[in-house]
C-alpha cells in the first residue's frame, strides 16, 4: 500500500498559512516538555485566579484543539471538514464535576447534542463519558461489589436513568452513541451498564458503543466474552477501540495498592493487543461494528489492508477511523480522500471549563513518543511546499 499519509497538501488543505504557522508554533512548544509543565501550571493558576487569559488561550491552543465554545460555534468547522469527507464527533469536554446538578446538566447537554446531531449529516456519532452522568466513587463501589447505602442506591438509579434516556433517544433518532472508557477500577460497573443498554437498544444494529482500552491485557477476553453473549442473546455490539489514556495513573495505583497492573507489560504488547482486537472485530462485522480510534499510522495501514484482503468497501458503515481534532490531519484527511469513513473528535465547551482537557492533551503529546515530532515534520514539509 502506498504511503498515503505523507500527502501534506491533502492533510492541511483546510489550514490557511497563518493557521499552519500557529500549528507549527504550538507543536514546537509542546515538543519542549518542561515548557508544557510550566505552561500548564501557569494556565491553571491564571484561570483559577480569573486572570484575563481566555483571549490568548482561545487564539492559540483552544482554537487548535477545540471546535468552539458551543455547538453553533462548531458549525462552520464541522461543515468545512465534511466538505473534505471528514465527519465530526461533538465532544462536550467539560471534566470532572461531582455534584448532582452538574450530572443533570451534562445529561441535558447530551440530549441537546443528539437533537443537533440528527440535523447534521456531518456528525455521525454522539459521545459521553460515564462519569459525566454520575460520581466516580459510585461506579467504583459497584465494581468492587460493595453494598450501597439507600442514598447511593437512589443515586445509582439516577445514573441508570440518564444512561437509559440518552441511549433510547439515540436509538429513536438512529444516531450511534460512543461511550468513552475510563479508569479500570470504575470500568466494570460502567461496562455492565453499557452492556445492558446494548442488549436493549442494539437489536437491529449497533447504536450503543462501548470503549476497549487495549493497553489493558484483559480486554481481548472481554471482547470475546461479550461477542459470545451477543450471539447467544441476539443483539449487536459496537466498540471504539483505542490504546488507552490513563497509563501512569493505572500503574501508580496498582503499585500503591499492591495488585498486578492491568496494563500490558510493554508498548509492543499493547500494539499487538490493539491489532488483535481490530482483526477479531473485522472477522465478524455482522455482529460487531468498529470505531478504530488511533493516531498510529501502522494500525491504520493494517486495518486498510485487512479491509482490502476481505473485500470490504472503504465506506462500509460498520468500520470507522477516528482521530482527535488538532492532531494527525495527515491520517484523517488522506483516509477521507481515499473514501474511508473518518471522524474527528471535536471537543467544545467554555474556554475555562475545557482547560483541563487541553492540558491533558498537551501532556499526552509530550509523552506519546514521536507524536509531536511527526506533527512537526509534516508541518515543516507543508510549509516548504507552500514556500512559507
Amino acid at each position: 500500500m502506498d504511503q498515503i499519509f505523507e500527502n501534506t497538501a491533502t492533510a492541511f488543505a483546510l489550514k490557511t498559512d497563518s493557521e499552519l504557522e500557529r500549528a507549527y508554533f504550538l507543536f514546537k512548544m509542546i515538543a519542549n516538555e518542561p515548557l508544557v509543565r510550566i505552561g500548564s501550571a501557569v494556565t491553571n493558576f491564571a484561570i483559577k485566579a480569573h486572570l484575563p487569559v481566555e483571549g490568548l488561550i482561545r487564539a492559540t491552543v483552544f482554537d487548535h484543539f477545540c471546535g468552539g465554545v458551543n455547538e453553533q460555534d462548531c458549525l462552520p468547522l464541522i461543515e468545512k471538514m465534511y466538505e473534505k469527507g471528514v465527519s465530526s464527533v461533538l465532544d462536550y469536554s467539560v471534566e470532572g464535576k461531582d455534584v448532582e446538578n452538574q450530572f443533570d446538566f451534562a445529561y441535558e447537554k447530551i440530549m441537546e447534542i443528539l437533537n443537533f446531531v440528527k440535523e447534521k449529516e456531518g456528525i455521525p456519532y454522539a459521545v459521553f463519558k460515564p462519569t459525566a452522568f454520575g460520581r466516580f466513587a459510585i461506579y467504583q463501589k459497584i465494581g468492587e461489589g460493595k453494598t450501597l447505602t439507600e442514598a447511593e442506591n437512589q443515586e445509582w438509579q439516577r445514573i441508570i436513568n440518564r444512561f437509559d434516556k440518552v441511549c433510547k433517544k439515540a436509538y429513536d433518532m438512529d444516531v450511534a452513541l460512543l461511550i468513552d472508557g475510563e479508569e479500570s477500577w470504575m470500568q466494570d460497573a460502567a461496562d455492565s451498564l453499557v452492556e445492558d443498554m446494548m442488549v436493549k437498544y442494539n437489536k437491529e444494529k449497533p447504536i450503543v458503543f462501548n470503549t476497549l482500552q487495549m493497553y489493558r491485557w484483559d480486554r481481548m477476553d472481554y471482547l470475546k466474552k461479550l461477542h459470545q453473549k451477543a450471539k447467544d442473546e441476539n443483539f449487536k455490539i459496537g466498540f471504539k477501540v483505542v490504546r488507552g489514556a490513563y497509563m501512569e495513573k493505572e500503574n501508580d495505583r496498582a503499585e500503591e495498592k499492591g495488585y498486578p497492573t492491568p496494563i500490558c507489560e510493554s508498548k509492543k504488547a499493547t500494539d499487538e493487543n490493539f491489532d488483535a482486537a481490530i482483526e477479531y472485530i473485522v472477522e465478524d462485522l455482522d455482529v460487531i461494528a468498529l470505531f478504530s480510534g488511533t493516531h498510529n499510522e501502522l494500525s491504520c495501514y493494517k486495518l486498510m489492508e485487512l479491509m482490502d484482503k476481505k473485500n470490504i468497501a472503504h465506506n462500509d458503515p460498520n468500520i470507522w477511523f477516528g482521530q482527535l481534532y488538532g492532531m494527525s490531519d495527515n491520517i484523517s484527511f488522506n483516509l477521507a480522500a481515499h473514501g474511508y469513513n473518518v471522524a474527528k473528535y471535536l471537543p467544545f465547551g467554555p474556554v475555562r471549563d475545557v482547560m483541563p482537557y487541553l492540558i491533558r492533551r498537551a501532556e499526552e503529546n509530550t509523552s506519546v513518543s514521536g507524536q509531536t515530532t511527526r506533527e512537526l515534520t509534516l508541518l515543516k514539509k507543508e510549509r516548504t511546499r507552500r514556500k512559507i
